[in-house]
């Protein structure tokens, strides 16, 4: 049993910063790729960073160059640093993995931006 726990959201003002945190249990983390979805009210989940087992990343175009995914696979945590925020930054985050068989989601955690 893979279970995914975030935390690490709240209220930001733009331009401001924050870290979210995924700690993983489960004999999975370290053997497959780790990823932060968002979804904001009224729209579709998005995928906002993805990194491999290796340590290889993907972004999504909108937060390229302000957010960072990292993972310590001794810790069995994922990281998202969100630096530059905006208000359409302004989502509930999810953490995502799988096996070859099933998809694993966290609770999410809220990121709100407002002033």
């Amino acid at each position: 049993q893979v279970r995914l726990v975030e935390s690490g959201g709240g209220l930001v003002q733009p331009g401001g910063s924050l870290r979210l945190s995924c700690a993983a249990s489960g004999n999975i983390f370290s053997r497959y790729t780790m990823a932060w979805y968002r979804q904001a009210p009224g729209k579709e989940r998005e995928l906002v960073a993805s990194i491999t087992r290796s340590g290889g990343t993907n972004y999504a175009d909108s937060v390229k160059d302000r957010f960072t995914i990292s993972r310590d696979n001794a810790k069995n945590t994922v990281y998202l640093q969100m630096n530059s925020l905006e208000f359409e930054d302004t989502a509930v985050y999810y953490c995502y993995t799988r096996d070859s068989i099933l998809d694993y989601w966290g609770q999410g955690t809220q990121v709100t931006v407002s002033s």
